[in-house]
């Protein structure tokens, strides 16, 4: 069996990374839907649909578990999938366990310090302190207000304020130059800072393809600036799940497949950079 790893495009390559990296011996497939990239403009139910056709795609390549490693995604249809889809789909394959995460709840973990478990707080009378945490994401990602609305129960000193990066992740799938990028980072980061009143305590890239600039990020915010960052946080979530969970089977052969919905072959040079060598999809 195998892990799946599906995003949009190649933003999500950032999770695999950190997800090989804490489970070398794994067998991983990652999906990635160029044929429909961008997400984060899209409207709810494609959004749905095209991330349970990924996952199906994933499950009948041998994934017994697939971790959206797109926020989108993540945001906007991984509940719907686990509530109104997945338990028909499991039925149907029975007796073999299926099951979707996604990434956000171990970001909120990191960003809490709190487990999701963790009983949602009485609303308190003073706070002598707020913690401004900056999140950087898609139109959908922040149009869900997820972040917002589950720190908020989980954390009552945290004030959370959503940046909307229009076109970044599809800049970035796109491979165009570091000074486009930066300039376009450095706007987005004024932004949020005008909005906020001043510059962020944290900061969350909240879309999977950021992570692979996230050094013009460091660059935009004022120095030291922690950043809370998805893939780490996310290998380290997914391994205590399979140590609870000894049902799923992640495979020992650390096998690596990479399937695109759009035009195989090379990836372009910013992933190439990021990656630490060539990166070649085949054909979905």
């Amino acid at each position: 069996m195998a892990i799946g790893v599906f995003d949009s495009g190649v933003g999500g390559l950032s999770v695999h990374h950190a997800l090989v990296r804490r489970l070398p011996t794994a067998d991983f497939v990652y999906l990635a839907d160029q044929a429909n990239t961008p997400y984060g403009g899209r409207a709810g139910e494609d959004i749905v649909d095209l991330t349970r056709a990924g996952c199906e795609r994933l499950f009948e390549s041998g994934c017994d578990l697939i971790v959206l490693a797109c926020n989108t995604a993540a945001a906007v249809a991984l509940r719907r999938l686990q509530q109104t889809w997945l338990p028909g789909y499991r039925h149907a394959r029975r007796p073999r366990p299926l099951n979707i995460l996604g990434i956000i709840v171990p970001t909120i973990e990191a960003a809490t310090g709190l487990p999701w478990t963790h009983e949602p707080q009485q609303p308190v009378d003073k706070v002598e302190h707020v913690d401004v945490l900056g999140i950087f994401s898609t139109p959908a990602t922040a149009g869900s207000r997820v972040y917002e609305i589950e720190i908020d129960k989980r954390s009552g000193d945290v004030a959370v304020f959503s940046e909307p990066c229009a076109t970044l992740a599809r800049q970035i799938e796109a491979g165009v130059g570091a000074d486009e990028l930066r300039a376009v980072v450095e706007g987005h980061v004024v932004a949020l800072t005008r909005r906020i009143g001043r510059s962020p305590d944290r900061a969350i890239l909240g879309c999977t393809h950021y992570e692979i600039i996230a050094d013009l990020f460091r660059a935009a915010l004022p120095a030291g600036t922690p950043l809370i960052h998805q893939p780490d946080a996310t290998a380290d979530a997914i391994a205590l799940y399979l140590q609870r969970h000894p049902e799923y089977d992640p495979g020992s052969g650390g096998g690596r497949r990479f399937l695109t919905t759009g035009t195989p072959g090379v990836q372009n040079g910013l992933v190439e950079q990021f990656w630490g060598e060539p990166l070649t999809f085949d054909a979905a």
